[in-house]
């Protein structure tokens, strides 16, 4: 008899390759197989809809979104969302639950689905301001992997920055939360103790944005410009600048020195505005804000 030598299977690059897409491929089907339930079709609940959806991250039919009036949700139902204005059977239906409705209704809510929820199927997400981990462990037990996370309301067209703190998830859950809100913008994930920074940072900071460019505008019409034609550059300008440290990882100084020039219109605009207080009045209204949030709400 002679041995047999087995020899270690070789696979070429392309082989390779296609395994490697195979298991991507495979992936991603898991992820369109899961059921969504968003509970709450008010705003934030119907633009995360129509964000997942639009992205092609799920099927339509595999999201179901409640709401009393369900009328309102017609334009989603159009496009293949299942519309109910029934939470249990919402729950019943989903793998993941996002819990989108008003924070003064989250207890009662939560309680009259509790017996229909199951931890070894069900995954929560809280995107509810203001309402805590330990505020649904509370209601539901401490059985179940929970995410709490904060989007803004550039969520609307999805381009969210969306905090995310978790608590008993896989890695797998993880990767699923984050390609989640992915497709709605930009996700960060955070310790829950930052949570109201992120609140004040991430969708307090909007306003403030706002704020800068409704000013730039005014400015914009003072010296020759129509309403439209600075609204458009004003918001422009912000649009490209943001993209500019988010694409390239730089530094804000360093964008700000490739403008500036000695004795130029561009420094002499900052310095003023630094001299009326432009960097520390936006400072003290962050931090004023974040004050307000822990000791009075």
């Amino acid at each position: 008899m002679c041995a047999i030598t087995l020899q270690p299977q070789r696979f070429g690059k392309f082989e390779v390759a296609k395994r490697r897409n195979n298991q991507n491929n495979q992936h991603n089907q898991d992820i369109m197989t899961k059921k969504i339930a968003i509970i709450g079709g008010g705003n934030l609940g119907t633009a995360i809809a129509e964000g997942l959806m639009n992205s092609g991250f799920i099927h339509p039919e595999h999201i179901i979104i409640t709401k009393r009036n369900i009328s309102t949700l017609k334009h989603l139902e159009v496009k293949g969302v299942m519309i109910s204005n029934n939470n249990v059977e919402a729950v019943e239906y989903a793998d993941w639950i996002i819990v989108a409705v008003k924070p003064f209704q989250v207890r009662e809510i939560l309680i009259s689905l509790k017996p229909h929820l199951n931890p070894r199927r069900h995954v929560i997400v809280n995107v509810m301001t203001g309402v805590w981990i330990k505020d649904i462990q509370d209601i539901i037990g401490n059985d179940f992997t929970l995410f709490r996370a904060m989007p803004n309301t550039a969520i609307a067209i999805q381009e969210s920055i969306t905090c995310i703190c978790k608590y008993s998830a896989s890695e797998e859950q993880v990767s699923y939360v984050a390609d989640m809100f992915n497709q709605l913008g930009k996700t960060v994930f955070i310790e829950e103790k930052l949570m109201d920074a992120a609140t004040v940072l991430g969708a307090c900071g909007t306003a403030y944005a706002m704020r800068y460019i409704r000013a730039n505008i005014q400015g914009g019409i003072e010296i020759g410009f129509d309403a439209a034609t600075a609204s458009l550059i004003a918001a422009q300008t912000v649009k490209g600048a943001a993209e500019l440290l988010l694409q390239k990882h730089t530094h804000p100084e360093q964008e700000i020195d490739k403008v500036t020039t000695p004795k130029g219109c561009t420094i002499a605009g900052l310095n003023e505005m630094e001299h009326q207080g432009f960097s520390s009045s936006l400072i003290k209204g962050v931090v004023t804000s974040y004050k307000k949030i822990v000791n009075d709400m």
